[in-house]
């Protein structure tokens, strides 16, 4: 064919010229009008395409001339779900099977994984004894949800409408008419809407969440695409507090979605009760919750904005975590009584506090000056009071009441019950060994009252012998006379998969305002210690160059309003977060995610404290006692691990060893009391101005167990 349509000097022979013509004109006659191209699919719901739950995604397809575009699913046509322009689509894909699915349009193809709505996603097999709580958790609408339903701790989900009452401010429910006194409420966008909010209430991954958000029922239901009627495109999760007794049980209550200034400004607000820390004291599990439960609402409602992590203490501890290794979740945050996590911030202090309220409690010869030196709390109350939390790492006391006895480890007559301890709730994390589950606890080389020391304020004497009797803690946490050696296993992971958090995560990109009511010297001693938010900044220093993405402001223990939005200063934070996650995203400047967040920070929001009487002092917080305004009036006192020499990063589990050397101490020891010391210590002593063993940046984001 091909030579009879071209003569033997190469031109297009007259009649074969019309043939020529008329196939091209049938093949484009044949050719869909307007041909898609430069297809993209991606998710909307989850930051990742291998995570999704529940059988269903939000899909986004961009491209050219997508009108007429075949969307398939498994090679099941799923076209209807989408609508948008020529250019964008977007869907709501219901239908997926469990483990690995397939979408497909023109020439893209994502590969979709979904898990069950109980799931588990990302932290490993179902904890067991599981108890439930729908029964006793009762809605914003005052209703209890009545008992489970499966093995998942299950309920039919509810939405309930409520109104803002004029009068005293409350949630009503909603009445058929609209009552005489539904508030109104001018949004942060500032539309003046009625305050009318959609309250839903289920149970995702065996937890219950809620979320609420401003909508007029007249205006139908939502969808992702038609918003709420009174949305301002931003979620807020809030996270609550806790530890001890956080395993074993669904619980009965959420970090709280009811917050008037949050509703009313138009935020939609999303907790659940496993993003309570004293219902589950588990990283992993709270963002697998978090993931879960967010990708839901994004389903219902469509994409926000940004999302905002707003918790205290428990909750620090878990916006720090989701933020640092699951980025994509959370956008910014405001936490208070921080933590920069559970398992080492805490842990390593609370630890200390138990083996030296331990040895104190039969010591002599102490006074409280120097008690308080060679521990570094500003009150000697603070070591019974730190002590106290400290046994979370005992499996037989904080067992959550509603676990039956019966199925509570004891040593003798239930040694494969049910151990109520903060590692064990982690098992899938650390792993198992020998009955129990692998620590990343150690004080191996330790030298407790190092700088007490050599400041003059404890005696050669004291020393030696609170380091001799000190010990560390059996499998079982009770004492012992030898240090306490990590698992290196344990010590890797820790490391590996951000359970301890570096900064240089997903943290490097995120506003941060840390938010603190000053309590280290209340008069029984606190727990929520101001050097861990100077941990937290140093960090973040040390990773990224320079901390300016992290805000720290400073009250006094009773500041009204504490931390909530009823705080004026939390009420204007929120707002300037507001501001500086709308300029980050609007920024399409050079360099990284960090060098965007920190150019964008508005001049409004800067380190700040209040005295007492209220008056504000702008400047730098400065980690250290009297040194500045703001730590003359909140001094912040050391931990342990600090006067033995440890910086207050806090970021080593388990030091590296040198000799013991006379020429390291400011004082001189005794013949007998050098050979205790060289008994203590038969490997050495810690190294603080080196790496710890083992200790590496964190891998890959979005860690599974």
């Amino acid at each position: 064919m091909d030579r009879l349509l071209w003569s033997t000097r190469g031109m297009l022979r007259p009649a074969a010229l019309v043939t020529l013509v008329l196939a091209v004109c049938a093949a484009l006659l044949a050719a869909p009008a307007s041909a898609a191209y430069g297809v993209r699919i991606e998710v909307l719901s989850s930051p990742r395409a291998e995570l999704v739950s529940d059988g269903d995604v939000l899909i986004g397809i961009t491209g050219q001339n997508l009108a007429n575009l075949e969307v398939r699913l498994n090679d099941r046509d799923v076209s209807d779900a989408f609508s948008g322009t020529g250019e964008r689509l977007v869907g709501f894909v219901s239908g997926l099977r469990i483990g690995r699915n397939l979408l497909a349009a023109a020439e893209a193809r994502l590969a979709v994984t979904n898990y069950p709505r109980s799931g588990p996603m990302l932290s490993g097999k179902h904890e067991m004894p599981f108890i439930c709580g729908t029964a006793a958790f009762r809605t914003l609408a005052k209703v209890q949800l009545g008992p489970p339903t499966g093995n998942n701790c299950s309920v039919r989900t509810r939405i309930d409408y409520l109104y803002r009452s004029k009068k005293d401010r409350s949630l009503k429910v909603l009445p058929a008419n609209r009552p005489a006194d539904l508030a109104s409420t001018t949004t942060s966008d500032g539309r003046r809407v009625p305050y009318i909010v959609r309250v839903e209430t289920g149970v995702i991954n065996r937890s219950v969440y809620e979320f609420a958000v401003l909508h007029d029922p007249e205006a139908g239901a939502p969808t992702p695409e038609r918003a709420p009627s009174g949305w301002n495109g931003r979620l807020i999760y809030t996270f609550g507090g806790g530890c001890p007794g956080g395993w074993y049980q669904q619980g009965s209550k959420t970090g709280g979605v009811g917050d008037d200034i949050m509703l009313g400004r138009g935020y939609a607000v999303a907790s659940s009760s496993l993003n309570v820390f004293g219902t589950n004291c588990n990283g992993v599990l709270a963002a697998e919750t978090m993931a879960m439960t967010r990708e839901h609402i994004v389903e219902t409602i469509g994409v926000p904005r940004q999302t905002i992590g707003w918790g205290c203490s428990g909750g620090s501890y878990q916006v720090f975590q989701i933020a640092e290794n699951y980025p994509g979740l959370l956008d910014g945050v405001i936490a208070a009584c921080v933590f920069p996590e559970v398992g080492f911030a805490t842990l390593h202090t609370i630890t200390d506090a138990l083996l030296l309220d331990h040895y104190f409690k039969s010591a002599t010869g102490w006074t409280d000056a120097a008690i308080r030196a060679a521990t570094g709390f500003g009150r000697v109350q603070t070591i019974a009071n730190l002590a106290g939390a400290g046994r979370r790492i005992d499996p037989r006391v904080y067992c959550p009441e509603q676990l039956p006895v019966a199925q509570r480890y004891d040593p003798v007559r239930n040694p494969r019950g049910a151990r109520c301890d903060v590692y064990s709730h982690q098992v899938n994390i650390w792993g198992p060994h020998a009955g129990a589950t692998r620590r990343p606890l150690d004080n191996v080389g330790v030298q407790y009252g190092l700088a007490a020391l050599n400041a003059g304020k404890i005696t050669a004497a004291q020393f030696v012998e609170l380091n001799r009797k000190i010990g560390g803690f059996g499998k079982d946490a009770g004492f012992v006379p030898g240090r306490t050696v990590a698992d290196p296993s344990a010590i890797d992971t820790a490391y590996r998969t951000g359970q301890l958090v570096s900064g240089s995560g997903g943290l490097s990109g995120t506003p941060i305002v840390d938010y603190r009511q000053y309590t280290d010297e209340l008069p029984n001693g606190d727990i929520h210690l101001a050097f861990h938010s100077f941990s937290l900044r140093e960090r973040l220093r040390r990773a990224n160059g320079d901390s300016s993405n992290h805000v720290m402001l400073v009250q006094s223990g009773n500041a009204t309003g504490g931390f909530s939005t009823g705080n004026p200063v939390l009420k204007s934070a929120l707002s300037a977060l507001d501001k500086w996650m709308d300029d980050v995203d609007a920024d399409g400047g050079q360099g990284s995610l960090h060098d965007r967040v920190v150019r964008n920070r508005p001049a409004s929001l800067t380190d700040a404290c209040w005295s007492p009487q209220g008056e504000k002092f702008v400047e730098r917080q400065v980690n250290g006692i009297g040194t500045t305004r703001c730590n003359s009036l909140y001094p912040v006192w050391p931990s342990p691990r600090q006067v033995a020499g440890a910086s207050v990063a806090n970021d080593i589990i388990k030091c590296t060893l040198r000799p013991l050397s006379p020429a390291a101490y400011d004082v001189r020891f005794t013949p007998a009391q050098w050979a205790a010391l060289r008994q203590t210590f038969p490997s050495g002593v810690c190294d603080w101005q080196v790496p710890g063993v083992g200790q590496q940046g964190p891998g890959d984001p979005w860690p599974t167990f």
